[in-house]
């Protein structure tokens, strides 16, 4: 017993240190934008997609890995992911233009999006039920300490190094990953496999990549004008034409990418809502970095070390809003985390910034964030998810997460683009995606009442 108990501990090891890497490459970045706009000389538009591209391709990832692992195993997934994650570093951290680091960005996001489902389904394969809950919390919260000590790890390389090596710093992590996995993971993956859903994937992909790319290219001075420019009709089209196709595809799947049953509730439809609205928030974030050097002429290094108060708040605000949630419900916390993410946001958009309004606001939002991804919008999930579609229901809030960050990444950086860049750009962005915000703190008031939550708490503890 002492055995598989220690094999579990180096296993869960091996997995936590991979999901730590791949979680950090998205915290990260923001602080490097700054200096890698001025070496690549791009605009706000095409620095976004920095952060857009590696998002999308983890998207892309996710489901195809975690079903590839069930074919080929799960060690050889597992480290592969780990390898094109080494690959994209090495390119992004060695390239000569700005297209050729996307290129090493998109290849660092399709790998890291195998490296958290695979790691969740070794834990499924090697742990017994009892303690698969706690193995999974100790993964899923490694995304919550990426964001806490990312922003930190980001500006001391940058204080003393160049921001390549914040990627260079990826390939003795990944050599270590790699030696540990051949020697520790199991190579077996599940005894029943179930089809995987290709046709839903690629319909999804194509979905997404074109929205974001019409985004990217709109310019908000002059709308009109822009949306009828071939490179913001066309994507939309493809668009409206992929939306309903997706939904015929998901109906008629066997095991669909996106389960329209989940769909049903009101409930549920504001929380993916808000989802979008986390990941829109968390994006936004990304770009605060930009805006201090502008605002303040501070170096990407003090920049990075700026947002130590909205850190330390998502720290303080999980637990905080975890009681908040067992004694006022979902949608108290929903109004009160969607209304503080808002508020800050216009407030960076629309105040004259000084240092210390600054903190404040940074405080703000980053307390406001902790209550939209810690437990609530997972609570919601669970309550209103039929029991045999828990899991998936996880998965699809986490895909609208993940188009929130998508999303909000390629708006910030149109917005920021189309009212000139730099400090008055930022601030344009800023204020919208706060507006946006505040509609979705609108949204939150159509969630249920504390007492209809604990009754239909009650009914599915019943009918489980």
């Amino acid at each position: 017993m002492m055995n598989d108990v220690s094999s579990r501990k180096r296993i869960l090891f091996v997995l936590f240190v991979g999901v730590l890497m791949a979680a950090l490459d998205i915290a990260i970045v923001g602080p490097a934008l700054p200096a890698i706009r001025r070496e690549f000389g791009v605009d706000e538009r095409s620095i976004a997609w920095m952060f857009s591209i590696y998002v999308l391709f983890n998207l892309i990832g996710t489901p195809l890995m975690a079903k590839l692992s069930d074919a080929w195993g799960r060690r050889w997934v597992y480290v592969g992911d780990v390898v094109l994650f080494a690959l994209g570093s090495l390119v992004v951290a060695w390239a000569p233009s700005y297209s050729i680091l996307l290129l090493g960005r998109a290849v660092q996001g399709f790998g890291a999006g195998g490296i958290f489902p695979v790691a969740s389904a070794v834990i499924g394969d090697t742990f017994p039920p009892e303690r698969r809950g706690r193995a999974l919390g100790l993964i899923g919260a490694v995304f919550g300490i990426a964001f806490l000590i990312g922003p930190i790890l980001a500006g001391i390389f940058l204080l003393f190094l160049t921001w390549h090596w914040l990627f260079l710093v990826n390939l003795p992590i990944a050599a270590v990953i790699i030696f540990l996995s051949l020697r520790i993971l199991p190579t077996t993956g599940p005894e029943q496999r179930r089809p995987f859903d290709w046709a839903g994937m690629v319909v999804l992909s194509l979905l997404l990549g074109s929205l974001a790319y019409a985004i990217n290219q709109v310019d908000a001075q002059r709308l009109g004008w822009s949306l009828r420019k071939p490179s913001v009709m066309i994507p939309l089209i493809i668009v409206l034409v992929a939306l309903p196709l997706f939904v015929v595809v998901e109906r008629r799947a066997a095991d669909p990418v996106v389960r329209m049953r989940l769909f049903h509730s009101r409930q549920l439809i504001v929380a993916y809502g808000l989802a979008l609205g986390a990941g829109l928030g968390e994006a936004a974030v990304i770009f605060v970095p930009d805006l201090l050097v502008a605002a303040f002429r501070v170096s990407a290094s003090t920049a990075s070390f700026m947002l130590l108060p909205a850190v330390l708040a998502m720290g303080v605000g999980s637990p905080l809003f975890g009681r908040m949630l067992d004694e006022l419900g979902s949608r108290w916390v929903a109004l009160v985390a969607t209304f503080l993410v808002a508020i800050g946001l216009v407030l960076v958009g629309e105040l004259s910034i000084t240092i210390v309004s600054f903190y404040v606001v940074a405080a703000l939002v980053g307390l406001g964030l902790s209550g939209l991804l810690g437990a609530t919008l997972r609570y919601i999930m669970l309550n209103e998810a039929p029991l045999e579609d828990r899991a998936s229901a996880q998965g699809v809030l986490s895909l609208f997460i993940s188009t929130g960050q998508l999303l909000g990444g390629v708006t910030m950086g149109a917005l920021a683009a189309s009212h000139g860049g730099g400090l008055p750009g930022y601030r344009f962005a800023f204020t919208i995606v706060g507006g946006i915000m505040f509609l979705l703190w609108l949204s939150s008031f159509a969630l249920k009442s504390r007492q209809e939550e604990l009754h239909t708490a009650h009914a599915t503890t019943h009918v489980s």
